[in-house]
């Protein structure tokens, strides 16, 4: 019963934030329409600014802390969970936001479709998205949001979510989305996780450091 509240709670947190990175979607499609994309890189931030403000549960925050949990398959199983309510909160904001900018954004993604390419962009975007979440985590503050978020964007890089977005804005539910969102997914994690599992090993053991 208690894991049912529990998971209840992280949806709606999952809703939420599925929704605020559309607002920040929506803003960015605003600002390509008048030729300003690099201001709607920025303005983007207001979706991670908003998840991190109210503790919002966002998969590519969330994701990197996986390889740090005690229980993997309990945390793998509340990623699932959090990927669903962040999908129904960017179509929630989709089908009241349809764009023809956001369908030729997805058809060229579609049309540049490379499995290892689309892998890497979203690996980097994770990287990205894991120094966003542990620099609010660790310092409270938002410093690395408003520099990780243009740089994924402007550096071409994938955000599932955020591309969970563009494709309920164009109104494209095909098999073809769906791949290139797993693809981004995965590749989101790789890079989320590669800072926590390389710190295991990059630094010297406390109680080395302390004897010395």
């Amino acid at each position: 019963m208690e894991d049912a509240a529990y998971y209840g709670r992280s949806i709606i947190r999952a809703f939420l934030a599925g929704v605020a990175i559309a607002i920040g979607g929506c803003v960015f499609i605003g600002c390509k329409e008048i030729g300003y994309s690099w201001v709607g890189a920025i303005l983007f931030a207001i979706g991670l600014l908003t998840v991190f403000s109210f503790g919002l549960d966002l998969y590519t925050g969330k994701v990197g802390y996986w390889a740090e949990a005690d229980r993997k398959g309990q945390y793998l199983f509340y990623l699932i969970i959090v990927i669903i309510g962040n999908f129904i909160g960017t179509l929630f904001v989709g089908l009241f936001m349809p764009s023809e900018t956001a369908g030729a954004m997805v058809q060229t993604r579609l049309d540049d479709y490379d499995f290892v390419y689309t892998l890497g962009k979203g690996i980097f975007c994770g990287l990205l998205m894991f120094i966003a979440a542990d620099f609010y985590k660790t310092r409270k503050s938002f410093t690395a949001t408003f520099f990780c978020v243009p740089v994924f964007i402007l550096s071409g890089f994938e955000h599932s979510i955020a591309d969970m977005f563009y494709f309920c804005s164009a109104g494209v539910y095909s098999l073809d989305g769906v791949v290139f969102i797993l693809t981004v997914i995965v590749g989101n994690a790789i890079g989320g996780v590669l800072i926590p599992v390389c710190r295991k090993y990059m630094y010297e053991p406390e109680t080395a450091r302390t004897a010395e």
